[in-house]
């Protein structure tokens, strides 16, 4: 299930961070700026919501991390989830199998960009489509909520990495796009075959 908070304004810091685990308190303050800090608690707020809802888990939940640095949730290995935020919002994904989630802003659109990170195919579609920024941000949005079921973080090939990634090919991963005013939300799991 897709949980997301777009009113990220109205989260007071000191409440919130009493209510969050020790863990997650200190990387949101890690965070210089208060905005940044509402979305990192924002995020685990949604995580925290979405196990009490879907799975009765009153306790704040706590992280253990693989090779790669994905968050696993400590005592529950048959949890998967994802948390991702934008300025605009913050999103979570939990599953009883892999998944990921990413979440952008709609912003300015930079061809040059386009070249690095995008196929030629994909290139095509964003120059063919009527809005080019949308078009670029769903893309995005798939690479990375991709990575992030995955486990992978950001690499140098981007181009590729919705044909041929892991020995996944396209085809043995869903994506459910949710398109916003002012951002994007793209949830990646694998195929149901």
């Amino acid at each position: 299930m897709v949980y997301i908070d777009d009113d990220i304004e109205s989260i007071d810091l000191s409440v919130a961070l009493n209510s969050v685990s020790p863990q997650r308190r200190a990387q949101v303050l890690r965070y210089r700026q208060e905005h940044d800090r509402k979305l990192s608690l924002a995020a685990y707020i949604l995580l925290c919501h979405a196990l009490r809802t879907e799975y009765g888990i009153a306790e704040p939940p706590v992280f253990t991390f693989d090779a790669n640095g994905k968050p696993r949730l400590k005592g529950h290995s048959n949890i998967y989830f994802s948390l991702s935020h934008c300025h605009e919002a913050a999103a979570c994904v939990v599953d009883r199998a892999p998944v990921g989630i990413d979440v952008e802003s709609l912003s300015h659109y930079d061809p040059a960009i386009a070249e690095r990170v995008m196929s030629d195919d994909e290139q095509r579609q964003i120059a063919l489509s009527a809005d080019p920024r949308r078009t670029f941000i769903r893309l995005w949005t798939m690479k990375e909520s991709l990575l992030k079921m995955t486990g992978d973080g950001i690499n140098n090939d981007l181009r590729h990495i919705l044909q041929d990634h892991k020995g996944l090919k396209e085809g043995d991963y869903d994506f459910r796009t949710t398109e916003y005013r002012d951002f994007i939300c793209t949830v990646c799991s694998l195929a149901a075959h």
